[in-house]
């Protein structure tokens, strides 16, 4: 057997500082860079990296990342006042709320994108 006892997952960007400062500054999460990539350091341990595609970066098209938190549509607001705009998808209209929360089926969860235009989520513990 391999042997694996540990992981990370990562996806790409088109632009890394454009990251480390919207990660970093605006979602507060330490970060660091060395290699030409991004590193998100959570305090749980776990890391994430982001690294550099440049003009060859499709953004995903499924939540990379989900930020669990105590009350969604509080986190909302607060991103919303350091400039994060929030997505109102498709096939849900009517259902993600003016408070940009999607409330039906599952847990209360709101959608954002970084800079690259990944999609992330704050999602209720």
């Amino acid at each position: 057997m391999a042997g694996f006892t540990e992981s990370f997952s990562g996806f790409s960007t088109d632009d890394v500082p454009a990251a480390a400062a919207f990660y970093g500054d605006v979602l507060g999460i330490d970060t660091e860079q060395a290699h030409g990539m991004l590193t998100l350091r959570f305090a749980d341990g776990h890391h994430v990296l982001v690294y550099p595609k440049g003009e060859a970066h499709v953004p995903a098209t499924f939540t990379v990342l989900n930020f669990p938190v105590d009350d969604v549509a509080a986190t909302v607001a607060e991103l919303r006042g350091r400039g994060v705009r929030f997505e109102r998808y498709e096939g849900t209209p009517g259902e993600t709320d003016e408070d940009f929360v999607f409330r039906k089926g599952g847990p209360e969860i709101a959608w954002f994108t970084d800079p690259a235009g990944n999609v992330l989520s704050v999602i209720a513990r």
